[in-house]
């Protein structure tokens, strides 16, 4: 059998490690499995795809090389696979750093939802930026983040406008960005992200008016995938959010929620009754709680943010029980202007280890093949297997250990997409 050609060789590798070869969603012990090879070199074809990957001396014997192939020297570095946010919110104008202050001074996060913060201020700087046509530089920056901090797939959701065009227009845009961008992103639809002025004490009016008629038409207008809801107090209730969850669902969208942040509205119960593909922040969920093993033992999987609880104050989800009873559960940075304006998923990492006390191993695949599952690509993204995408981060770490370990300095030192080089510092 003739040797692929490789267009990108990534060699002296001091230590590739990608989670386990088990099939996704990984759960249970399998999550803090993974795979390492030392002295591994990585080969990249044309079309994007690994076509060797493990230790050098067999990957070099594996492919063929040309004058156009592209050599990388790692100088020893750890490679793991390009990391996958799941959860992003990065179609937004402006940012609220003077509610950062309030909250410094007492004010909890619901209190200045109340009195117009919040996600409502972030709508009125976004509804203007997509009128004005100055909002596509502002979610690029907010791409171009994420891709220095080593994630390369990320989901991207509107709710910073809430009116039926504009969401629809915000999604257009996230599209249009990323057509130029390296980061491959997938778009989510979050009309029902909270009630706008002009539906003040309204919700249901809201919601059959903007959001449903929005997730009929998302898919084919915005390229969306997917449909999210903030089930919680002040937003909406169980009911809106079934209703509008079921429609896209009937729109060819999978379902998402935003669920138990700051208390139990019921989110577990109906992510599990409509087959969502997730549920995200999960904070009020308690270790004792029964819940805990309905959400185990289903499909949804449990998506972490840990930022957003280092950046309210919040109590960390349990990770750690959910990941012991089985369940699956995935990792992401919650970037947002309001309540996690990070876009660091080694942060991430890192916090998910320290406040749900997750393993490395456990943190690394709920942030790459398990979060790759959320979004429907755990076919493409999130290993460093053949057949997979070239995508690949290397950092200037010793071992997979000293990722979480070394926290607020994710040592992102190379970024390739696809095998190529996209990012690098120094």
């Amino acid at each position: 059998m003739a040797s692929s050609r490789a267009q990108t060789i990534i060699h002296d590798i001091g230590t590739l490690v990608t989670p386990a070869r088990v099939p996704a969603p990984v759960r249970g012990r399998d999550l803090a499995a993974v795979v390492e090879i030392s002295d591994a070199a990585i080969a990249v074809a044309d079309d994007g795809s690994i076509i060797a990957s493990g230790d050098e001396r067999e990957v070099r014997a594996a492919v063929t090389t040309d004058a156009e192939t592209m050599f990388h020297d790692a100088h020893g570095m750890l490679a793991i696979p390009g990391l996958v946010d799941c959860h992003t919110h990065p179609v937004f104008a402006g940012d609220r750093a003077t509610e950062f202050e309030l909250r410094n001074l007492g004010a909890s996060y619901e209190e200045i939802h109340a009195a117009g913060g919040g996600i409502r201020a972030s709508v009125a700087k976004t509804r203007a930026a997509l009128d004005d046509g100055t909002i596509a530089p502002q979610v690029r920056r907010h791409l171009d983040w994420m891709l220095a901090a080593g994630t390369t797939t990320a989901e991207g959701k509107s709710g910073y406008a809430l009116t039926l065009e504009h969401e629809l227009e915000s999604l257009r845009v996230l599209e249009a960005v990323a057509l130029d961008h390296p980061m491959r992103t997938t778009r989510t639809l979050l009309a029902a992200h909270t009630v706008p002025v002009e539906y003040d004490g309204r919700p249901d009016a809201y919601i059959d008016e903007v959001a449903i008629p929005a997730a009929q038409r998302a898919r084919n207008e915005g390229g969306a995938s997917a449909a999210d809801v903030f089930l919680e107090r002040g937003s909406f209730d169980r009911a809106q959010a079934k209703r509008y969850l079921r429609a896209a669902q009937a729109a060819g969208l999978a379902a998402r929620m935003h669920g138990d942040q700051f208390s139990d509205q019921g989110g577990i119960e109906l992510a599990v009754e409509i087959g969502a593909r997730s549920i995200d922040h999960l904070e009020a969920l308690s270790v004792e709680d029964s819940r805990l093993r309905v959400l185990a033992d289903s499909d949804v999987a449990g998506v972490l943010l840990p930022l957003s609880s280092l950046f309210l104050g919040r109590p960390y989800a349990p990770g750690r029980a959910l990941v012991d009873a089985g369940g699956i559960v995935a990792l992401a940075s919650d970037f947002n202007p309001g309540s996690s304006y990070g876009e660091s998923l080694t942060l991430a990492m890192s916090l998910a280890c320290l406040g749900c006390t997750l393993r490395a191993g456990e943190a690394l695949t709920a942030a790459t093949i398990n979060a790759a599952w959320v979004l429907g690509l755990a076919d493409r993204v999130g290993r460093l297997d053949v057949g997979w995408r070239g995508d690949i981060v290397l950092l200037d770490q010793p071992s997979l250990a000293h990722l979480p370990y070394h926290v607020g300095t994710p040592a992102v030192r190379a970024v390739f997409v696809g095998g190529l080089l996209v990012g690098a510092d120094g």
